[in-house]
């Protein structure tokens, strides 16, 4: 099958929405999400055009969706860039300036066919032409063994970096990063 992998465009918000509230009701979600679908349904309208908005332009984020020959939304990653010296989302001060990949999500019926390294690549791809990044990183949870496979086929490697899961501190999130070729 033949996928478009773009960025979003703002004024498919819509979309946008529909992806997350698919990828919040995946078996993985639970693990795979900090989000639940019910917290995501609540959001009002203006949070996803905010979203889409902000995610289709600019340099400080920038969503990549896969859409398929019939034109369904298949997949999806976000790259946020993180600036040296600030914080991430979990309190830790960022060392270097890089991009966190979010939001992962490939549609079961989709999965397995190299769809989700196309979406890495292209996200990649606009996160090595920000100015000052240095590599990508992501986070996932010690069960979630498909997708660190995954994202180690794709070159991604475990840092040793781990932040316990907010729901479950006994849990772990692991870092996984890519350095900038």
């Amino acid at each position: 099958m033949s996928y478009e992998i773009r960025p979003v465009r703002a004024e498919e918000w819509q979309q946008v929405k529909e992806l997350r509230l698919l990828a919040l009701q995946d078996p993985a979600a639970p693990i795979a999400y900090l989000e639940t679908y019910e917290a995501a349904l609540g959001r009002p309208d203006s949070f996803w055009q905010e979203r889409a908005a902000g995610n289709s332009h600019g340099t400080d984020g920038r969503q990549f969706v896969a859409v398929a020959a019939d034109g369904s939304w298949v997949g999806a990653t976000v790259a946020i860039v993180e600036r040296a010296g600030t914080e991430d989302f979990f309190g830790t001060e960022m060392p270097v300036t890089g991009t966190h990949f979010v939001g992962v999500y490939v549609h079961h019926d989709h999965r397995g066919s190299g769809l989700v390294q196309r979406l890495f690549e292209a996200a990649a791809e606009w996160s090595w032409s920000v100015e000052g990044v240095e590599r990508a990183r992501l986070f996932v949870h010690q069960d979630n063994h498909r997708a660190q496979a995954a994202y180690k086929k794709i070159g991604f490697e475990r840092s040793g970096g781990v932040v316990p899961l907010q729901a479950d501190p006994s849990k772990l999130e692991y870092e996984m990063v890519l350095s900038k070729p």
